[in-house]
Protein backbone atom coordinates (compact mmCIF):
# COMPACT_ATOMS: atom_id res chain seq x y z
CA UNK A 1 0.00 0.00 0.00
CA UNK A 2 1.37 3.24 -0.94
CA UNK A 3 1.73 5.74 1.87
CA UNK A 4 0.68 9.76 1.01
CA UNK A 5 1.11 12.84 2.84
CA UNK A 6 -2.28 14.48 4.11
CA UNK A 7 -3.39 17.78 2.57
CA UNK A 8 -3.96 20.01 5.19
CA UNK A 9 -3.79 23.76 4.23
CA UNK A 10 -6.07 26.67 5.37
CA UNK A 11 -8.30 28.00 2.67
CA UNK A 12 -6.15 31.28 1.59
CA UNK A 13 -3.18 29.36 1.61
CA UNK A 14 -4.36 27.20 -1.30
CA UNK A 15 -4.48 30.02 -3.29
CA UNK A 16 -1.36 31.61 -2.60
CA UNK A 17 0.48 28.52 -3.39
CA UNK A 18 -1.30 27.77 -6.73
CA UNK A 19 -0.65 31.58 -7.40
CA UNK A 20 3.21 31.27 -6.78
CA UNK A 21 3.21 27.53 -8.56
CA UNK A 22 0.96 28.56 -11.78
CA UNK A 23 0.24 32.35 -11.82
CA UNK A 24 -0.73 32.53 -15.38
CA UNK A 25 -3.32 29.62 -15.44
CA UNK A 26 -6.69 29.93 -15.68
CA UNK A 27 -8.32 29.71 -12.40
CA UNK A 28 -11.72 30.43 -12.91
CA UNK A 29 -13.74 30.61 -15.99
CA UNK A 30 -17.28 32.15 -16.77
CA UNK A 31 -19.20 32.20 -19.91
CA UNK A 32 -18.51 36.04 -20.44
CA UNK A 33 -15.38 35.98 -17.80
CA UNK A 34 -11.98 34.43 -16.90
CA UNK A 35 -9.09 35.39 -14.30
CA UNK A 36 -5.79 33.31 -13.66
CA UNK A 37 -4.60 32.74 -10.18
CA UNK A 38 -2.46 35.59 -10.30
CA UNK A 39 -5.25 38.15 -11.22
CA UNK A 40 -7.48 35.98 -8.31
CA UNK A 41 -4.85 36.14 -5.61
CA UNK A 42 -4.39 40.48 -5.95
CA UNK A 43 -8.49 40.14 -6.20
CA UNK A 44 -8.35 38.41 -2.48
CA UNK A 45 -5.86 40.68 -1.11
CA UNK A 46 -7.49 43.40 -2.08
CA UNK A 47 -10.65 42.37 -0.64
CA UNK A 48 -8.94 41.59 2.38
CA UNK A 49 -7.42 45.27 2.55
CA UNK A 50 -10.59 46.70 2.47
CA UNK A 51 -11.77 44.50 5.29
CA UNK A 52 -9.21 45.29 7.37
CA UNK A 53 -9.91 48.77 6.97
CA UNK A 54 -13.64 49.02 7.67
CA UNK A 55 -12.40 46.67 11.16
CA UNK A 56 -12.94 43.49 10.75
CA UNK A 57 -10.68 41.27 12.99
CA UNK A 58 -9.51 37.52 13.07
CA UNK A 59 -12.62 35.10 13.90
CA UNK A 60 -15.04 37.81 12.39
CA UNK A 61 -18.14 36.72 10.23
CA UNK A 62 -18.56 37.97 6.94
CA UNK A 63 -21.52 37.45 4.75
CA UNK A 64 -21.25 37.06 1.50
CA UNK A 65 -24.52 37.34 -0.53
CA UNK A 66 -23.78 37.59 -4.23
CA UNK A 67 -24.61 34.61 -7.33
CA UNK A 68 -21.19 32.87 -8.62
CA UNK A 69 -18.68 35.43 -9.49
CA UNK A 70 -15.21 36.81 -9.55
CA UNK A 71 -15.82 39.26 -7.03
CA UNK A 72 -17.75 36.37 -4.93
CA UNK A 73 -14.45 34.40 -5.34
CA UNK A 74 -12.22 37.22 -4.57
CA UNK A 75 -14.23 37.93 -1.52
CA UNK A 76 -14.07 34.70 -0.53
CA UNK A 77 -10.51 34.37 -0.37
CA UNK A 78 -10.40 37.42 0.86
CA UNK A 79 -11.86 36.83 4.03
CA UNK A 80 -9.94 33.65 4.92
CA UNK A 81 -6.72 35.80 4.34
CA UNK A 82 -7.36 37.71 7.17
CA UNK A 83 -8.57 34.64 9.41
CA UNK A 84 -12.10 36.24 9.30
CA UNK A 85 -15.22 33.75 8.85
CA UNK A 86 -17.14 33.50 5.62
CA UNK A 87 -21.00 32.93 5.91
CA UNK A 88 -22.20 32.24 2.03
CA UNK A 89 -25.86 32.51 2.00
CA UNK A 90 -28.28 31.54 -0.51
CA UNK A 91 -29.23 34.23 -2.77
CA UNK A 92 -32.70 32.52 -3.46
CA UNK A 93 -33.62 33.52 0.74
CA UNK A 94 -36.11 35.94 1.31
CA UNK A 95 -35.63 39.02 3.47
CA UNK A 96 -37.41 36.96 6.72
CA UNK A 97 -34.99 34.28 6.61
CA UNK A 98 -31.56 36.47 5.98
CA UNK A 99 -32.48 38.42 8.35
CA UNK A 100 -32.47 35.56 11.11
CA UNK A 101 -29.50 34.06 9.16
CA UNK A 102 -27.43 37.77 9.72
CA UNK A 103 -28.32 38.50 12.99
CA UNK A 104 -27.78 34.94 14.35
CA UNK A 105 -24.41 34.33 12.83
CA UNK A 106 -23.13 37.61 14.29
CA UNK A 107 -22.29 39.21 11.14
CA UNK A 108 -20.05 42.42 11.18
CA UNK A 109 -20.08 43.07 7.42
CA UNK A 110 -21.97 41.56 4.39
CA UNK A 111 -20.40 41.98 0.82
CA UNK A 112 -23.20 41.82 -1.91
CA UNK A 113 -23.92 42.91 -5.18
CA UNK A 114 -26.58 44.59 -7.40
CA UNK A 115 -25.11 44.53 -10.66
CA UNK A 116 -27.46 41.88 -11.54
CA UNK A 117 -30.99 42.49 -10.98
CA UNK A 118 -32.23 40.24 -13.52
CA UNK A 119 -33.84 37.87 -11.22
CA UNK A 120 -33.84 39.57 -8.16
CA UNK A 121 -32.22 43.31 -6.32
CA UNK A 122 -30.17 41.65 -3.53
CA UNK A 123 -29.43 44.63 -1.63
CA UNK A 124 -33.41 45.57 -1.90
CA UNK A 125 -34.24 42.38 0.06
CA UNK A 126 -31.52 43.53 2.60
CA UNK A 127 -33.20 46.38 2.77
CA UNK A 128 -36.48 44.55 3.44
CA UNK A 129 -34.65 42.82 6.16
CA UNK A 130 -33.32 45.42 7.72
CA UNK A 131 -35.20 48.84 7.34
CA UNK A 132 -32.49 50.43 9.21
CA UNK A 133 -30.72 50.49 6.36
CA UNK A 134 -33.08 53.04 4.13
CA UNK A 135 -32.35 56.05 7.25
CA UNK A 136 -29.04 55.28 7.79
CA UNK A 137 -27.01 58.05 6.62
CA UNK A 138 -24.07 55.97 5.21
CA UNK A 139 -21.50 58.17 6.80
CA UNK A 140 -21.08 55.56 10.17
CA UNK A 141 -20.95 52.43 10.71
CA UNK A 142 -24.36 51.00 10.89
CA UNK A 143 -26.58 50.86 14.27
CA UNK A 144 -29.05 48.23 13.52
CA UNK A 145 -31.46 46.80 16.20
CA UNK A 146 -31.95 43.10 14.47
CA UNK A 147 -28.28 43.02 14.07
CA UNK A 148 -26.50 44.61 16.32
CA UNK A 149 -22.95 43.72 15.26
CA UNK A 150 -23.91 44.51 11.87
CA UNK A 151 -21.74 47.29 10.87
CA UNK A 152 -21.01 47.80 6.96
CA UNK A 153 -23.32 46.29 4.17
CA UNK A 154 -21.10 47.27 1.31
CA UNK A 155 -22.52 46.73 -2.60
CA UNK A 156 -19.37 45.19 -4.82
CA UNK A 157 -21.74 45.94 -8.17
CA UNK A 158 -21.44 49.77 -7.63
CA UNK A 159 -23.68 52.05 -5.85
CA UNK A 160 -26.86 51.30 -4.18
CA UNK A 161 -29.16 53.61 -4.06
CA UNK A 162 -29.89 52.46 -0.41
CA UNK A 163 -28.13 55.08 1.64
CA UNK A 164 -27.42 52.56 4.36
CA UNK A 165 -25.49 50.74 2.06
CA UNK A 166 -21.47 51.63 1.33
CA UNK A 167 -20.45 51.67 -2.52
CA UNK A 168 -17.59 49.55 -4.39
CA UNK A 169 -15.56 53.24 -4.52
CA UNK A 170 -15.79 53.74 -1.03
CA UNK A 171 -14.68 50.01 -0.17
CA UNK A 172 -12.08 50.37 -2.67
CA UNK A 173 -10.71 53.45 -1.72
CA UNK A 174 -10.76 52.29 2.09
CA UNK A 175 -8.36 49.24 1.09
CA UNK A 176 -5.96 51.70 -0.64
CA UNK A 177 -5.53 52.74 2.64
CA UNK A 178 -4.04 49.06 4.04
CA UNK A 179 -0.58 47.90 3.14
CA UNK A 180 -1.01 44.04 1.83
CA UNK A 181 1.98 43.26 4.54
CA UNK A 182 -0.56 43.48 6.93
CA UNK A 183 -2.64 40.99 5.33
CA UNK A 184 0.49 38.56 4.38
CA UNK A 185 1.12 39.32 8.31
CA UNK A 186 -2.63 38.03 9.41
CA UNK A 187 -2.49 35.22 6.91
CA UNK A 188 0.70 33.42 8.70
CA UNK A 189 -1.31 33.64 11.82
CA UNK A 190 -4.16 31.22 10.59
CA UNK A 191 -5.21 27.77 12.25
CA UNK A 192 -6.02 24.93 9.92
CA UNK A 193 -8.42 23.87 13.19
CA UNK A 194 -9.86 27.93 13.31
CA UNK A 195 -13.18 28.41 11.50
CA UNK A 196 -13.00 29.16 7.56
CA UNK A 197 -17.09 29.24 7.10
CA UNK A 198 -20.60 28.99 8.41
CA UNK A 199 -22.48 27.32 5.92
CA UNK A 200 -26.60 27.59 6.59
CA UNK A 201 -28.56 24.21 6.44
CA UNK A 202 -32.27 23.83 6.32
CA UNK A 203 -33.43 20.62 7.84
CA UNK A 204 -36.11 19.53 10.74
CA UNK A 205 -35.77 22.77 12.90
CA UNK A 206 -37.89 25.92 12.92
CA UNK A 207 -34.96 27.92 11.73
CA UNK A 208 -31.78 26.99 9.44
CA UNK A 209 -28.67 25.86 11.39
CA UNK A 210 -25.14 27.32 10.67
CA UNK A 211 -22.63 24.64 10.43
CA UNK A 212 -19.56 25.70 12.07
CA UNK A 213 -16.32 24.21 9.20
CA UNK A 214 -12.75 24.86 9.71
CA UNK A 215 -10.26 25.44 7.22
CA UNK A 216 -9.17 21.55 7.22
CA UNK A 217 -12.35 20.66 6.98
CA UNK A 218 -13.00 22.50 4.56
CA UNK A 219 -9.73 21.96 2.29
CA UNK A 220 -8.52 18.19 3.35
CA UNK A 221 -10.62 16.40 1.26
CA UNK A 222 -11.38 18.47 -1.08
CA UNK A 223 -7.46 18.21 -2.25
CA UNK A 224 -6.63 15.35 -1.14
CA UNK A 225 -9.35 13.51 -3.78
CA UNK A 226 -8.44 15.88 -6.52
CA UNK A 227 -4.62 15.02 -6.25
CA UNK A 228 -4.44 11.58 -4.82
CA UNK A 229 -7.94 9.75 -5.95
CA UNK A 230 -8.53 11.19 -8.89
CA UNK A 231 -4.66 12.02 -9.93
CA UNK A 232 -6.10 15.28 -11.26
CA UNK A 233 -3.21 17.44 -12.63
CA UNK A 234 -3.46 20.91 -13.22
CA UNK A 235 -4.19 21.08 -16.75
CA UNK A 236 -7.85 19.62 -16.10
CA UNK A 237 -10.90 21.04 -16.08
CA UNK A 238 -13.55 21.15 -13.44
CA UNK A 239 -17.09 21.88 -14.19
CA UNK A 240 -19.84 22.47 -11.57
CA UNK A 241 -23.33 23.21 -12.29
CA UNK A 242 -24.83 24.91 -8.24
CA UNK A 243 -23.97 27.86 -6.76
CA UNK A 244 -20.88 28.39 -4.67
CA UNK A 245 -23.07 29.08 -1.23
CA UNK A 246 -23.88 25.30 -1.43
CA UNK A 247 -21.23 22.78 -0.61
CA UNK A 248 -21.57 20.76 -3.38
CA UNK A 249 -20.10 22.83 -6.03
CA UNK A 250 -17.77 24.70 -3.32
CA UNK A 251 -15.90 21.46 -2.93
CA UNK A 252 -14.78 20.82 -6.23
CA UNK A 253 -14.04 24.51 -6.48
CA UNK A 254 -11.67 23.88 -3.79
CA UNK A 255 -10.65 20.69 -4.67
CA UNK A 256 -9.70 22.31 -8.35
CA UNK A 257 -7.54 25.25 -6.56
CA UNK A 258 -5.71 23.04 -4.47
CA UNK A 259 -4.17 21.10 -7.68
CA UNK A 260 -4.32 24.41 -9.67
CA UNK A 261 -6.74 23.29 -12.27
CA UNK A 262 -9.15 25.43 -14.11
CA UNK A 263 -12.63 25.58 -12.55
CA UNK A 264 -15.89 26.24 -15.00
CA UNK A 265 -19.23 27.94 -13.42
CA UNK A 266 -21.68 30.42 -14.22
CA UNK A 267 -23.90 32.87 -12.28
CA UNK A 268 -26.68 31.11 -12.43
CA UNK A 269 -27.81 27.49 -14.08
CA UNK A 270 -29.42 27.54 -17.24
CA UNK A 271 -28.75 24.03 -19.54
CA UNK A 272 -27.80 25.50 -22.68
CA UNK A 273 -25.27 27.53 -21.17
CA UNK A 274 -23.31 24.78 -19.64
CA UNK A 275 -23.61 22.70 -22.69
CA UNK A 276 -21.81 25.43 -24.44
CA UNK A 277 -19.15 26.14 -21.77
CA UNK A 278 -18.50 22.67 -21.14
CA UNK A 279 -17.82 21.65 -24.81
CA UNK A 280 -16.09 25.21 -25.17
CA UNK A 281 -13.74 24.50 -22.14
CA UNK A 282 -13.46 21.10 -22.96
CA UNK A 283 -14.56 20.01 -19.41
CA UNK A 284 -12.23 16.69 -18.32
CA UNK A 285 -14.37 16.33 -14.33
CA UNK A 286 -18.04 17.18 -13.97
CA UNK A 287 -20.20 17.55 -10.80
CA UNK A 288 -23.62 17.72 -11.86
CA UNK A 289 -24.61 15.98 -8.73
CA UNK A 290 -28.65 16.00 -9.11
CA UNK A 291 -31.23 14.34 -11.36
CA UNK A 292 -32.74 17.91 -12.21
CA UNK A 293 -29.36 19.57 -13.37
CA UNK A 294 -27.98 15.95 -14.83
CA UNK A 295 -31.78 15.62 -17.13
CA UNK A 296 -31.31 19.46 -17.82
CA UNK A 297 -27.90 18.99 -19.87
CA UNK A 298 -28.04 15.35 -21.42
CA UNK A 299 -32.16 16.20 -23.04
CA UNK A 300 -30.56 19.56 -23.64
CA UNK A 301 -31.08 19.98 -27.49
CA UNK A 302 -27.00 20.98 -28.34
CA UNK A 303 -25.93 18.24 -26.07
CA UNK A 304 -23.55 16.35 -28.34
CA UNK A 305 -21.98 13.49 -26.55
CA UNK A 306 -19.12 13.20 -29.12
CA UNK A 307 -18.39 16.11 -27.80
CA UNK A 308 -17.28 15.04 -24.63
CA UNK A 309 -14.18 13.26 -25.11
CA UNK A 310 -11.91 14.78 -22.79
CA UNK A 311 -14.15 13.67 -20.04
CA UNK A 312 -12.17 11.86 -17.11
CA UNK A 313 -14.87 11.63 -14.53
CA UNK A 314 -18.98 12.10 -14.45
CA UNK A 315 -19.92 12.83 -11.00
CA UNK A 316 -23.44 12.20 -10.32
CA UNK A 317 -26.50 10.93 -7.38
CA UNK A 318 -29.45 9.83 -8.88
CA UNK A 319 -31.42 6.48 -9.27
CA UNK A 320 -29.57 3.84 -10.81
CA UNK A 321 -32.12 4.36 -14.14
CA UNK A 322 -30.55 7.45 -15.33
CA UNK A 323 -26.55 6.51 -13.89
CA UNK A 324 -26.85 4.22 -16.27
CA UNK A 325 -28.20 6.49 -19.08
CA UNK A 326 -24.99 8.34 -18.15
CA UNK A 327 -22.30 5.55 -18.42
CA UNK A 328 -23.87 4.47 -21.64
CA UNK A 329 -23.45 8.47 -22.97
CA UNK A 330 -20.35 8.09 -21.79
CA UNK A 331 -18.09 5.20 -22.09
CA UNK A 332 -15.12 6.40 -21.92
CA UNK A 333 -15.97 8.04 -18.18
CA UNK A 334 -15.61 6.71 -14.77
CA UNK A 335 -18.64 7.41 -13.37
CA UNK A 336 -18.63 8.40 -9.15
CA UNK A 337 -20.98 8.19 -6.66
CA UNK A 338 -20.64 9.42 -3.04
CA UNK A 339 -22.31 10.22 0.17
CA UNK A 340 -21.96 13.84 1.44
CA UNK A 341 -23.88 16.59 3.23
CA UNK A 342 -22.89 19.70 4.79
CA UNK A 343 -21.93 18.97 8.17
CA UNK A 344 -19.02 16.74 6.51
CA UNK A 345 -17.65 19.46 4.27
CA UNK A 346 -18.89 17.53 1.35
CA UNK A 347 -18.00 14.17 0.46
CA UNK A 348 -17.16 11.72 2.99
CA UNK A 349 -17.62 8.10 0.54
CA UNK A 350 -17.07 7.65 -2.98
CA UNK A 351 -16.93 5.20 -5.39
CA UNK A 352 -13.30 2.75 -5.52
CA UNK A 353 -11.63 2.34 -8.50
CA UNK A 354 -12.20 -0.98 -9.12
CA UNK A 355 -16.21 -1.06 -9.03
CA UNK A 356 -18.10 -2.61 -11.85
CA UNK A 357 -20.89 -0.61 -13.61
CA UNK A 358 -23.72 -2.14 -11.53
CA UNK A 359 -21.74 -1.05 -8.36
CA UNK A 360 -21.28 2.66 -9.73
CA UNK A 361 -24.71 2.70 -10.30
CA UNK A 362 -26.25 1.35 -7.12
CA UNK A 363 -23.72 2.39 -4.53
CA UNK A 364 -22.54 5.41 -2.67
CA UNK A 365 -19.37 4.19 -2.08
CA UNK A 366 -16.80 3.69 0.73
CA UNK A 367 -15.87 5.56 3.60
CA UNK A 368 -12.46 8.53 2.56
CA UNK A 369 -9.45 7.62 3.89
CA UNK A 370 -9.57 9.07 8.17
CA UNK A 371 -13.15 9.17 8.02
CA UNK A 372 -15.17 6.30 9.51
CA UNK A 373 -18.77 5.35 9.75
CA UNK A 374 -21.52 3.26 11.12
CA UNK A 375 -24.70 2.19 10.23
CA UNK A 376 -27.00 2.41 13.27
CA UNK A 377 -30.46 1.57 14.71
CA UNK A 378 -31.79 4.82 15.09
CA UNK A 379 -34.70 3.13 17.58
CA UNK A 380 -31.69 1.62 19.81
CA UNK A 381 -28.49 2.62 18.89
CA UNK A 382 -26.67 -0.40 18.15
CA UNK A 383 -24.75 -1.10 14.85
CA UNK A 384 -26.83 -2.61 11.79
CA UNK A 385 -25.24 -6.16 9.97
CA UNK A 386 -24.69 -5.79 7.13
CA UNK A 387 -27.30 -5.31 4.57
CA UNK A 388 -29.63 -4.08 7.07
CA UNK A 389 -30.70 -0.29 7.18
CA UNK A 390 -30.18 2.59 9.38
CA UNK A 391 -29.02 6.00 10.28
CA UNK A 392 -25.45 6.68 8.96
CA UNK A 393 -23.37 8.39 11.62
CA UNK A 394 -19.64 9.52 10.78
CA UNK A 395 -16.40 10.92 12.34
CA UNK A 396 -13.19 12.59 11.06
CA UNK A 397 -11.10 15.82 9.97
CA UNK A 398 -14.45 16.99 8.11
CA UNK A 399 -16.86 16.92 10.43
CA UNK A 400 -18.10 20.36 11.56
CA UNK A 401 -17.64 21.43 14.98
CA UNK A 402 -20.56 22.16 15.57
CA UNK A 403 -23.84 24.40 15.10
CA UNK A 404 -22.99 28.41 15.56
CA UNK A 405 -25.04 29.71 18.92
CA UNK A 406 -26.76 26.34 18.62
CA UNK A 407 -25.86 23.90 21.64
CA UNK A 408 -28.86 21.97 21.97
CA UNK A 409 -29.03 20.93 18.16
CA UNK A 410 -24.98 20.82 18.43
CA UNK A 411 -25.78 17.90 21.19
CA UNK A 412 -28.40 16.28 19.45
CA UNK A 413 -25.95 16.01 16.21
CA UNK A 414 -22.50 14.85 18.01
CA UNK A 415 -23.53 13.37 21.12
CA UNK A 416 -20.73 13.59 23.48
CA UNK A 417 -18.95 11.42 21.45
CA UNK A 418 -17.98 13.41 17.94
CA UNK A 419 -20.30 10.98 16.10
CA UNK A 420 -21.93 12.84 13.32
CA UNK A 421 -26.40 11.65 13.72
CA UNK A 422 -26.51 12.54 9.77
CA UNK A 423 -30.48 12.01 9.44
CA UNK A 424 -29.18 10.02 6.50
CA UNK A 425 -30.35 6.12 5.96
CA UNK A 426 -28.08 3.96 4.28
CA UNK A 427 -27.46 0.06 4.01
CA UNK A 428 -24.06 -1.51 4.35
CA UNK A 429 -23.13 -4.23 2.12
CA UNK A 430 -20.88 -7.10 3.10
CA UNK A 431 -18.05 -5.85 0.18
CA UNK A 432 -18.21 -1.91 2.78
CA UNK A 433 -20.43 -0.33 0.10
CA UNK A 434 -23.04 2.15 1.07
CA UNK A 435 -25.94 2.17 -0.58
CA UNK A 436 -28.37 5.76 0.57
CA UNK A 437 -32.10 5.07 1.20
CA UNK A 438 -32.83 8.26 1.78
CA UNK A 439 -34.00 10.73 4.70
CA UNK A 440 -34.62 9.72 8.00
CA UNK A 441 -37.30 12.31 8.25
CA UNK A 442 -38.34 11.24 4.70
CA UNK A 443 -39.01 7.49 6.35
CA UNK A 444 -42.69 6.81 5.89
CA UNK A 445 -44.23 4.44 8.66
CA UNK A 446 -46.94 2.74 6.70
CA UNK A 447 -49.10 0.37 8.69
CA UNK A 448 -46.34 -0.09 10.85
CA UNK A 449 -43.56 -0.72 8.03
CA UNK A 450 -40.79 0.97 6.79
CA UNK A 451 -40.91 2.57 3.53
CA UNK A 452 -37.75 4.51 2.34
CA UNK A 453 -39.25 7.04 -0.31
CA UNK A 454 -35.85 7.21 -2.57
CA UNK A 455 -36.83 3.06 -3.23
CA UNK A 456 -40.22 4.17 -4.60
CA UNK A 457 -38.47 7.21 -6.54
CA UNK A 458 -36.22 5.19 -8.47
CA UNK A 459 -38.64 2.57 -8.91
CA UNK A 460 -41.17 4.83 -10.49
CA UNK A 461 -37.97 6.22 -12.69
CA UNK A 462 -37.48 2.80 -14.57
CA UNK A 463 -41.19 3.76 -15.73
CA UNK A 464 -39.55 5.13 -18.96
CA UNK A 465 -42.07 8.04 -19.32
CA UNK A 466 -41.23 8.95 -15.35
CA UNK A 467 -38.29 11.48 -15.93
CA UNK A 468 -38.43 12.60 -12.47
CA UNK A 469 -40.30 11.58 -9.04
CA UNK A 470 -40.49 12.66 -5.46
CA UNK A 471 -42.50 10.82 -2.89
CA UNK A 472 -44.22 11.95 0.60
CA UNK A 473 -46.36 10.65 2.89
CA UNK A 474 -49.62 11.87 3.27
CA UNK A 475 -51.51 11.45 6.36
CA UNK A 476 -54.04 8.56 6.45
CA UNK A 477 -56.85 7.88 9.74
CA UNK A 478 -56.10 3.79 9.43
CA UNK A 479 -52.29 3.11 8.12
CA UNK A 480 -50.70 6.65 9.65
CA UNK A 481 -49.71 7.79 6.15
CA UNK A 482 -49.16 6.29 2.98
CA UNK A 483 -47.11 6.73 -0.02
CA UNK A 484 -47.92 9.99 -2.37
CA UNK A 485 -45.77 10.68 -5.56
CA UNK A 486 -45.19 14.07 -7.71
CA UNK A 487 -43.90 13.18 -11.39
CA UNK A 488 -42.33 14.75 -13.92
CA UNK A 489 -42.84 12.60 -17.14
CA UNK A 490 -40.99 13.04 -20.80
CA UNK A 491 -43.76 13.46 -23.22
CA UNK A 492 -47.27 14.88 -21.36
CA UNK A 493 -50.34 13.17 -21.39
CA UNK A 494 -48.52 9.85 -22.56
CA UNK A 495 -49.11 8.00 -18.75
CA UNK A 496 -52.02 8.61 -16.49
CA UNK A 497 -52.41 8.70 -13.13
CA UNK A 498 -53.81 5.17 -12.77
CA UNK A 499 -51.48 3.13 -15.31
CA UNK A 500 -48.14 4.27 -12.91
CA UNK A 501 -50.16 2.79 -10.05
CA UNK A 502 -50.89 -0.25 -12.07
CA UNK A 503 -46.99 -0.38 -12.88
CA UNK A 504 -46.05 -0.87 -9.82
CA UNK A 505 -48.44 -3.48 -8.31
CA UNK A 506 -47.15 -6.81 -8.28
CA UNK A 507 -43.88 -5.09 -8.59
CA UNK A 508 -43.11 -3.52 -5.56
CA UNK A 509 -44.60 -4.10 -2.13
CA UNK A 510 -47.97 -2.96 -1.69
CA UNK A 511 -47.76 -0.62 1.37
CA UNK A 512 -45.06 0.72 -1.27
CA UNK A 513 -46.84 1.96 -4.01
CA UNK A 514 -48.40 5.49 -4.15
CA UNK A 515 -52.05 6.36 -3.28
CA UNK A 516 -51.83 8.92 -5.74
CA UNK A 517 -49.87 10.29 -8.36
CA UNK A 518 -49.64 14.42 -9.30
CA UNK A 519 -48.55 15.85 -12.20
CA UNK A 520 -45.22 18.09 -12.35
CA UNK A 521 -44.40 20.05 -15.28
CA UNK A 522 -40.25 21.08 -14.85
CA UNK A 523 -40.69 24.29 -13.49
CA UNK A 524 -43.11 23.32 -11.38
CA UNK A 525 -40.87 22.06 -8.88
CA UNK A 526 -40.17 23.72 -5.61
CA UNK A 527 -36.41 23.88 -5.56
CA UNK A 528 -33.82 24.41 -2.79
CA UNK A 529 -30.21 25.47 -4.18
CA UNK A 530 -29.82 22.23 -5.96
CA UNK A 531 -32.60 19.97 -4.91
CA UNK A 532 -36.57 19.93 -4.98
CA UNK A 533 -37.98 20.93 -1.67
CA UNK A 534 -40.14 18.23 -0.45
CA UNK A 535 -41.30 20.30 2.71
CA UNK A 536 -42.91 22.55 0.51
CA UNK A 537 -44.15 19.34 -1.58
CA UNK A 538 -45.73 17.98 1.77
CA UNK A 539 -47.58 21.63 2.15
CA UNK A 540 -48.68 21.40 -1.14
CA UNK A 541 -50.47 17.93 -1.03
CA UNK A 542 -51.78 19.64 2.69
CA UNK A 543 -53.59 21.83 0.63
CA UNK A 544 -54.43 19.43 -1.87
CA UNK A 545 -56.42 17.16 1.13
CA UNK A 546 -57.75 20.15 2.66
CA UNK A 547 -59.17 21.79 -1.20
Amino acid sequence: MTSICTEVSTVGDLLLRSAQVAPDRLCVIFPEAREDYAGLYARAVRAARGLIAIGVAPGDHVGLLMPNSLDYLGSFFGIALIGAVAVPMNVRNKSVELGYIIANADMVAVLSSSEDTSYVDLPVVLAEAFPGLTTSSGETPLDLSNAPRLRHVIDLGGASAISGIRSRAWFDAAADSIDAAMVESMRRAVRVRDPAMILYTSGTTANPKGCLLSHEAVTRGPVERARYRLKVPGVDVTWAAGPLFHIGSLAPFIGSVGVAGTFLTDSFFDPGRAVDLLMREKATLVWPWFSAIVQGVIDHPRFNPSAFENLRYFFIIAPDTLVQRVQGLFPNAEILQACGMTETAGVFALSDPDEDAPSRATTQGKPSPGVAVRIVDPATGEDCEPGVMGEIWVRGYCVMDGYYRNPEQTLVALGHDGWLRTGDLYIKDALGRMLFQGRLKDMLKVGGENVATMEVEAFLCSHPQVKFAEVVGRPDPRLDEVPVAFVEIRDAGAVTEEELIAFCKGRIANYKIPRAVHFMAAEEWPMSATKVDKRALRSRLLECTLA
